[in-house]
């Protein structure tokens, strides 16, 4: 439940407080100002908190909330900003849309602590990261955990800082380096063109007594959060062990831990995933999400209508060429869908095989269609990638990118993602082979296409 509560006015509090059989509530005041914002809004999360408030027309806000002592991330349009807030201290923050970052001020009870983060965001901001991440391993390994001495040492000549903010961000710096030291193995290569690294027994050293099954830091500290993720996504391998997966994360303590897990591993509930049913029946019992458990079933129910042999969810969408075609068109032949879209990677990794199973099936009894979950902001880079990729076959452009009718009724989460259908509108796989599997063919040649 988002731990919200706005407060009406001023006599329902005083009579809140004078009511022996009631507690009085600590709130937190957040106001301010935003120039030139386009966007009217903030998103105010942290933790299971999440709070959108409007601006008013001359960019200016305030809300009244009760929030836990923490961390919080203040969203605007593509901007963020790192807020620590505490029950009983007010905060009213000034800025430009346009520099949203570079003249943030701060005034208030929570002013110190809120000043002092902004400081560490502008220092994060002026470091060249591949520059940093390109080092040889023991240079970064220095220069990482230089950041972190580097903030200590502000902290140590602050006057007007909690010793309860200290004591958490002691902590938070910490998490901070271990979550920079733990992207240096996966970045270092790229960045230095050293394909042949390795991390270290030193480096490694660094991880191993670092308790990731911690509730508290889980949810106080989102650098902590993300340590804790890439760790278990090492550690746990749903590829090749779902059960082995299932079983470990039951094993933690933390529930919120569970939570995340459960939700990350629900993406091989899928139409071929062999374990879909066993998988709900887990995640089901796992989590304590309420709101994840009821899109699960949701997920759950779509995808065992996606059988072989039940009638395909259909589509009407534009066709690059003019006007729109949809699957009743095409009716008479099968059809080899692919959703894809222009910023995805292995979407356009998948182009070139795509092309030659086009040219081999050329006049056979097959269409093949592409579908673009391009946003509409888009639609022009999708019009030009189909011309300077010579694309084949139907092009299409769905409606509502992934909140498209099909798209949902698919319950497509990744792409690309190829359904086949069968020359009656039947689904034969919901989740078929790509264009650079050998299996693609062989399922072709078995069907006699």
């Amino acid at each position: 439940m988002k731990k919200i509560f706005l407060l009406i006015a001023g006599i329902a509090v005083i009579s809140c407080a004078n009511d022996p059989k009631l507690e009085p509530i600590d709130y937190t005041v957040l106001s301010g100002k935003i120039d030139n914002s386009k966007d009217g809004k903030v998103i105010l999360f942290g933790g299971d908190f999440e709070k959108e408030i409007k601006l008013n027309d001359d960019g200016t806000f305030v809300d009244t909330l009760r929030v836990d002592t923490g961390y919080y991330t203040l969203l605007h349009d593509k901007d963020k900003a790192t807020l620590f807030l505490t029950p009983k201290k007010d905060l009213k923050l000034s800025t430009n849309a346009t520099k949203f970052i570079d003249q943030m001020n701060y005034e208030g009870t929570a002013a110190a602590t809120n000043t002092y983060l902004l400081g560490k965001i502008k220092r994060n901001k002026s470091r060249d990261a591949i520059a940093v991440f390109s080092m040889e391993e023991a240079e970064f390994i220095k220069t990482v955990k230089g950041f972190g001495e580097e903030s200590m040492e502000i902290i140590k000549k602050s006057t007007d800082l909690d010793d309860d903010f200290i004591s958490l961000e002691k902590k938070n710096i910490k998490y901070a380096t271990l979550i920079n030291l733990s992207k240096y193995p996966m970045y270092h290569p790229d960045y230095s063109k050293n394909e042949d690294y390795k991390p270290s027994e030193e480096f490694e050293a660094y991880f191993k007594d670092v308790d990731y099954d911690n509730e508290e830091d889980f949810n106080m500290y989102k650098n902590f959060k993300e340590l804790a993720i890439r760790h278990y996504s090492k550690t746990l391998n749903p590829f090749e062990d779902i059960k082995g997966a299932v079983s470990s994360i039951k094993a933690l303590k933390s529930q919120s831990l569970k939570d995340m897990l459960a939700e990350n591993l629900s993406f091989f509930i899928s139409p071929s995933g062999k374990d879909s049913d066993y998988l709900y029946e887990e995640l089901t019992t796992i989590s304590k999400n309420e709101e994840f458990k009821k899109e699960l079933a949701e997920k759950y129910n779509t995808i065992k209508k996606l059988v072989a042999g039940n009638a395909s969810p259909k589509f009407i969408y534009e066709n690059y060429k003019g006007g729109k075609t949809s699957l009743d068109d095409l009716k008479g032949k099968y059809v080899y869908i692919d959703v894809w879209a222009t910023w995805c990677g292995p979407c356009i990794g998948e182009i070139p095989s795509l092309k030659k199973v086009e040219k081999k099936y050329h006049n056979k009894n097959i269409e093949f269609v592409s579908i673009s979950i391009d946003d509409k902001k888009d639609y022009t880079t999708w019009k030009k990638m189909v011309v300077d990729k010579d694309l084949g076959g139907i092009q299409l452009m769905a409606d509502n990118d992934w909140k498209s009718k099909f798209v949902k009724e698919y319950a497509i989460e990744g792409i690309p993602r190829f359904i086949l259908i069968d020359p009656e509108g039947n689904i034969l796989d919901a989740d078929a082979p790509r264009p650079s599997s050998e299996k693609l063919i062989e399922l072709f040649d078995e069907l006699k296409i």
